[in-house]
């Protein structure tokens, strides 16, 4: 291209041709002067555009690289200002909440383990005196023993070293009683009662994680009775409110309520909880086709629609077994459990403050399952069977 002379301006020359750099070579990315631009500079065939464009092309990177950087700063200092405060109070009270609850679980923890250690300690020191006092009487009989047999040695060796022959055969009746004496004193026998029994501490307790000690901190399960007006008229409800009996001829003798399932054979309890721990078990054992757990209120009652099934719904959380398949159920969310063995009972465990619902066995003390959630208000102990029957233990 061809090239004119920018004219003489201030600022560095070009250490070759002595003229102004007022031009600016896009490929060597440098300025350069008329001269080096022109046809016979060493800039020919480069792209080339006057200085004092490119300055100007920069000066609007700058501006605009400003103002973003300006719109950067001012989202920095709203996220400093108003986003990280709220941030770290959250996190302050959620350390908090987080910090009382670990506390707490410890606190319930070690009461137990003092309790248990305590219980077991006895035992032991208990167990230890008997198995002393057990050595001590062996230690007597045979100090006695070791006296008689010395006794009769001696009265042997005697007649033997001072008596003639008629001497001696006159002795020979107190001879044999004295021999007849010593056999009769046998030889000591391996007994166990001499030994400490390790089975004193032997206690399911010690195998038992943090449900024992919740359960061990609790005055008891809770009295957790079924509301009869919410029974199924699949379901026939004990005297004492505590038993559910499937029968797959629908009762005629319900009378319809508001309250009342009049599809699934379901139940709730007439107490809901709203804080702290609580816990209650079914007895199981009977039944092959059962769901335990807990609900809101605002579950529905009528028709046959997942709305008021257990486990499919966004009110209720169950753990059920049909046959020899266990699941825990939510909202239509279905969690398999790989359980060894049935259950004969079933324990609940529900801990509002943590917002945790547990199902175990409490004769082993073995978590079943667990589940995390923020429930949304009181929650209603639930109850569905649909074989034999299943049983709240009080």
């Amino acid at each position: 291209m061809s090239v004119e002379s920018a004219g003489p301006g201030l600022g560095p020359l070009c250490p070759e041709h002595g003229q102004a750099l007022s031009w600016f070579c896009c490929s060597e990315r440098r300025p350069v002067c008329a001269a080096c631009a022109g046809l016979g500079g060493r800039c020919r065939g480069h792209r080339i555009r006057r200085a004092e464009e490119r300055a100007e092309e920069l000066r609007n990177k700058i501006v605009d690289q400003c103002e973003r950087l300006q719109f950067h700063s001012a989202s920095i200092a709203k996220y400093v200002a108003e986003v990280l405060p709220g941030k770290n109070q959250r996190a302050a009270s959620t350390a908090s909440a987080a910090r009382e609850l670990v506390i707490q679980r410890l606190a319930v923890v070690r009461s137990l383990c003092e309790s248990e250690e305590q219980r077991l300690l006895e035992q032991v020191h208990g167990e230890e005196e008997r198995a002393h006092q057990s050595i001590l009487t062996q230690q007597v009989h045979w100090t006695e023993a070791l006296q008689k047999l010395d006794t009769i040695r001696t009265s042997l060796v005697g007649m033997l070293t001072h008596l003639d022959d008629l001497q001696l055969i006159q002795k020979e009746q107190e001879i044999f009683e004295r021999t007849e004496e010593a056999e009769g004193i046998l030889d000591p026998q391996e007994s166990h009662k001499l030994n400490f029994n390790e089975k004193c501490i032997r206690s399911p307790r010690l195998t038992q994680l943090w449900v024992t000690a919740v359960l061990g901190s609790l005055s008891g399960t809770e009295d957790v009775r079924i509301d009869e007006r919410t029974v199924s008229p699949f379901l026939q409800l004990s005297d004492d409110r505590r038993t559910l009996t499937f029968n797959a001829k629908k009762s005629k003798a319900c009378a319809d309520a508001p309250e009342r399932f009049d599809h699934w054979p379901n139940a709730l309890a007439a107490t809901s909880f709203q804080a702290g721990l609580h816990t209650w078990m079914v007895n199981v054992q009977n039944s092959c086709a059962y769901k335990v757990g807990v609900a809101l209120g605002q579950l529905p009652r009528k028709g046959s629609g997942s709305d008021s099934r257990l486990g499919h719904n966004t009110f209720s959380w169950v753990f059920s077994r049909y046959d020899q398949e266990f699941r825990f159920s939510h909202d239509g969310q279905h969690e398999p459990l790989g359980l060894l063995r049935c259950p004969t009972q079933l324990g609940v465990l529900l801990d509002l403050q943590a917002q945790e619902l547990l199902f175990y066995e409490p004769a082993s003390g073995t978590v079943l399952h667990t589940h995390h959630v923020p429930f949304s208000g009181p929650l209603f102990p639930v109850f569905a069977v649909a074989d034999q029957n299943i049983s709240i233990i009080r």
